[in-house]
C-alpha cells in the first residue's frame, strides 16, 4: 500500500507481531536475526593509526560492534613520546573491544586489516599484552589471527578484504566466504561458460521448471517488493529451487557481497 506505521519497540518488552501468511523465506530470515552473533564465524578488525572499527560478519549482515577512534599527535623531532603513548591508548582500547565483543568459541577467523604497518604493530601489541596478562582467551586463539592489507580503516574496506584470494582459501568453510565466492563463481561462469549462467527471473524461472539450477542468488530487496504477487513470485522460486535439491543463496543488502547487483 506504500503506508507505514511507527510503533515503539522496548528493550526486554515482549510484543507479537501477526500477519495473515508467512512464507518461507521471512522465517529464515527471522530465526537467522533472533541471535546473529552466534552465527557469526567471521570477524574482522578494520584499523588505520587512530580508527578502527570492529566487524562481525554473518551470512546475512555485516554487524558493526563497536568503532575506537583516538587522536593520535604527529611525531616531533626529538620526542616520540606522545605519539607512542596514544598509539598505546588506542591499540589497548581495539584489544578491549575484541575481548568484549567477539565470541572466541564461535568466531574461526579473525582479519586485521590495514593499510601499512598498523595490523602489524596492533597484533605485536596484543600478544605481548596477552602474555603479561596471561590471558589465556587471546593466546589459545592466536592461530584464529589473520592480517591482510586494506586500504584504510574504514567499514567499507571490508569488501575488498573478503574478495582477497589469500583471504577467501583461509575462509573457505565459513558461510560469509560462501557469499562472497559463490558471487565470484558467477561472474566467472558468466564470463567464460555464458550457456551454464543465466539471470532475469523469466529464464531462471524456467532453468528452475527444468530442475537444472544448483545455485540460486538472489537479493533480498526482491522479498520486501510493494506488490504482494511478484513477492510471492520469488519465493516460490526459491522454494522450487529448494525442493529439487539445489542450493539458495540470499544476499542481504546489510552485507558487503550484497552491495553487487545480480
Amino acid at each position: 500500500m506504500g503506508a507505514y506505521h511507527t510503533i515503539e519497540l522496548e528493550l526486554n518488552r515482549k510484543f507479537t507481531l501477526a500477519k495473515k501468511c508467512w512464507d518461507s523465506v521471512v522465517l529464515d530470515r527471522i530465526e537467522q536475526a533472533c541471535d546473529p552473533v552466534q552465527r557469526a564465524d567471521v570477524a574482522a578488525v578494520v584499523m588505520q593509526e587512530g580508527l578502527a572499527n570492529v566487524v562481525l560478519v554473518t551470512p546475512a549482515m555485516t554487524l558493526l560492534r563497536a568503532k575506537v577512534e583516538v587522536t593520535i599527535p604527529r611525531k616531533r623531532k626529538g620526542s616520540c613520546s606522545q605519539h607512542e603513548k596514544a598509539l598505546e591508548r588506542f591499540y589497548e582500547a581495539v584489544m578491549q573491544a575484541i575481548l568484549r565483543h567477539i565470541n572466541f568459541e564461535v568466531v574461526k577467523c579473525i582479519l586485521v586489516a590495514s593499510p601499512g604497518f598498523v595490523k602489524d604493530q596492533f597484533f605485536t601489541y596484543v600478544f605481548k599484552e596477552a602474555v603479561r596478562q596471561d590471558n589465556k582467551v587471546l593466546l589459545e586463539n592466536r592461530p584464529k589471527f589473520m592480517l591482510v592489507h586494506s586500504s584504510s580503516g574504514h567499514k567499507y574496506s571490508l569488501k575488498e578484504i573478503l574478495c582477497d584470494p589469500a583471504v577467501t582459501s583461509r575462509l573457505s568453510d565459513t558461510k560469509a566466504a560462501g557469499e562472497v565466492k559463490a558471487l565470484e563463481d558467477f561472474y566467472k561462469m558468466l564470463q567464460h561458460e555464458p550457456d551454464r549462467a543465466f539471470y532475469g527471473i523469466a529464464h531462471v524461472e524456467k532453468a528452475a521448471d527444468a530442475l537444472a539450477i544448483d545455485t540460486l542468488m538472489i537479493s533480498d530487496k526482491l522479498f520486501r517488493h510493494q506488490d504482494i504477487q511478484t513477492r510471492s513470485r520469488y519465493v516460490r522460486l526459491v522454494d522450487n529451487v529448494k525442493d529439487n535439491g539445489g542450493n539458495v543463496r540470499i544476499f542481504s543488502s546489510l552485507h558487503v557481497s550484497g552491495e553487487r547487483k545480480l
